[in-house]
């Protein structure tokens, strides 16, 4: 029996409440969100980079309904709670953050982000009362929905040339008041961070695990305080890497010993609908 987008809201806002902390996976298309569900996860979400990926560009060059589109993808394949990298909600103005929230919501979407990245390298950040006005109109979109919608507010700092703690911490608790649900900051650069920024938030904190020498073990977040722990891109990455490993081999060596390393089709089917 199918759930309803209700069920997948109050399941996902219990993840949130229950003790310890969870791994919410992302995958990159309805497959991969197959798979992942058949392996267990409780929760799944999009990524910017993988669903960029996807269609061949960019992180950041991803439209609206692009974004969408794919996120819907992943949102029919399971039954599962499914959130959204919602970016900057796609247009600079408190109101795109709003419409992208109600958009989001349409889809079967529970839960979704939005940073105060601005996509402008000459300045990279939204102003902190911008970047709280823009949180703010989010939630107040969210709020305003029959469905239960658990709100991200990211501050990324760290990923876009600022790694400021304190600024970040600020941006973080700014945030936290306007309504925001979870709150995220992307690229933290080691444990101690971590901790003092949960330390500094009543609200659960997301971490993102997915740059080498800056990711941690689950025990080891779960201690500092860390809530939900994201993989953004990479499942993707790792996926990508055994193409280009073994179309490598087959390109350069004409040999093709990379299937015996591959998952057999039955394996692979067996997590697909009929």
């Amino acid at each position: 029996m199918s759930v309803s987008q209700a069920e997948k809201a109050r399941k996902f806002r219990a993840l949130h409440d229950a003790p310890g902390a969870f791994v919410i996976a992302n995958p990159w298309d309805a497959g991969s969100a197959r798979v992942l569900a058949g392996l267990g996860f409780e929760a799944l979400a999009s990524s910017s980079g993988a669903k960029a990926g996807v269609l061949g560009k960019r992180d950041g060059k991803v439209t609206r309904e692009e974004a969408l589109a794919n996120a819907r993808l992943i949102v029919n394949a399971t039954d599962l709670p499914v959130a959204a990298d919602l970016e900057k909600g796609f247009g600079d103005s408190p109101n795109d953050a709003a419409e992208t929230i109600r958009q989001a919501v349409g889809i079967g979407l529970v839960g979704g982000s939005i940073e105060d990245a601005t996509g402008n390298p000459d300045q990279p950040l939204f102003d902190i009362d911008t970047a709280t006005m823009r949180i703010k109109a989010a939630v107040e979109a969210a709020r305003s929905l029959p469905v239960p919608f658990v709100l991200t507010a990211r501050a990324e700092g760290f990923l876009r040339g600022k790694p400021d703690l304190g600024d970040v911490i600020k941006r973080l608790q700014a945030f936290e008041a306007a309504g925001a649900d979870v709150l995220f900051a992307p690229g933290l650069p080691d444990l101690a961070s971590v901790k003092k920024v949960c330390g500094a938030l009543r609200k659960p904190f997301n971490f993102m695990v997915g740059i080498r020498g800056k990711s941690f073990s689950k025990a080891e977040l779960e201690a500092a305080g860390v809530k939900r722990i994201s993989l953004a891109t990479s499942l993707y990455r790792a996926a990508m890497a055994g193409l280009i490993e073994a179309a490598t081999e087959v390109k350069d060596k004409g040999t093709f010993s990379y299937l015996d390393r591959a998952v057999p089709t039955p394996d692979l089917n067996a997590f697909m609908k009929e």
